[in-house]
């Protein structure tokens, strides 16, 4: 194999670099959800993206979060045995494919997505963690505390409308069937021929229904599915979770602390709404930030759209045939 070693050497470097890279076999990306934000959103807005990202992604988790490790490897206490998986992943060549998130602001290029985006309250104490580090393991309560202490309740404002879950269209064979033989084209001939003009208008698809709805959370989160890999399923959607804007103090502290180490947790009360497009409206002035795949961005009104199974990356066999549905015996 021939292998070309990048170590990036500063941020968005990544980016610009799958912007102009030319035609290779496959990616690998060694680092954590930043750096693997950095690819995807460099190689989704190069002009030829349609046919670059069918190039397989490699992802060795080296970052401080690595959210698609546990879609991708078995589970493993041990940082060199899943550092180890994910390289032999790379090797033995099973892959699955993930889908991505595209957001785009008013005048912004469009960054994409493999988690989702966050906008809220416990976000917002998360990323104050480490100026508590003199508290040692009470840091992130401490964080959660305080950030209660600056205004309460903590409620965000905004308007979504969004569109429902799209069918997954049947995936094509590998093998082009055997050409029907003579007679049996003739005759699909003469009774396309002899058929209703009717039969064509009832194929006319429905427009997309939008529903809006106006929002006072405590945090707001869009992600994909990622984390919970279905190859089986018959519809395609992002989730839209809308916590409570009630929550107590007390179950800020211990819900937010809660979900430093696993993100997917929810406060009780939340709706979950499933879709497919996305537009989030803040009111004018709103100010504090987005993370996007653990990065931190303006907030501002965005556009998210769902690009189903857009990428194939690099798995552990193991957890591919946990996915995929078992063969009757």
């Amino acid at each position: 194999m021939d292998v070309t070693v990048v170590k990036t050497d500063y941020e968005g470097q990544a980016k610009k670099l799958l912007e102009l890279m030319e035609n290779t076999d496959v990616i690998i990306v060694a680092g954590g959800d930043g750096t693997l934000q950095e690819v995807v959103t460099g190689v989704l807005r190069r002009a030829d993206e349609a046919a670059f990202s069918k190039i397989p992604i490699g992802f060795i988790p080296l970052g401080q979060t690595s959210s698609l490790s546990q879609t991708l490897f078995a589970e493993s206490g041990n940082k060199v045995q899943h550092i180890t998986d994910a390289t032999l992943a790379i090797v033995k060549g099973e892959t699955v494919p993930l889908d991505v998130l595209q957001i785009k602001g008013e005048k912004e290029q469009p960054v994409f997505a493999m988690t989702g985006l966050r906008w809220g309250s416990f976000r917002d104490a998360g990323v104050n963690i480490n100026k508590y580090w003199y508290l040692g393991p009470l840091k992130t309560k401490a964080a959660h505390f305080f950030s209660t202490l600056k205004e309460w309740p903590q409620t965000h404002q905004a308007s979504i409308s969004y569109t429902g879950p799209k069918e997954r269209p049947p995936s094509e064979a590998e093998e082009t069937p055997p050409r029907p033989s003579l007679y049996r084209r003739i005759l699909r001939r003469l009774a396309s021929y002899w058929a209703q003009p009717q039969d064509g208008i009832s194929k006319e698809v429905n427009p997309e229904v939008w529903r809006d709805m106006q929002l006072s959370t405590i945090e707001l989160s869009i992600t994909t599915r990622n984390d919970q890999l279905d190859l089986t399923s018959t519809e395609d959607f992002m989730n839209i979770c809308i916590e409570p804007d009630s929550v107590s103090k007390g179950d800020f502290i211990t819900v937010g602390s809660k979900k430093v180490r696993d993100p997917k947790l929810r406060a009780e009360g939340t709706e979950c709404l499933q879709a497919s497009q996305c537009t989030l409206v803040l009111p004018e002035g709103t100010g504090g930030s987005f993370s996007i795949d653990s990065e931190e961005y303006e907030a501002m009104p965005v556009e998210v759209k769902l690009l189903p199974r857009k990428l194939q990356f690099f798995c552990d066999p193991r957890k591919r045939e946990q996915l995929l549905p078992s063969s009757a015996p």
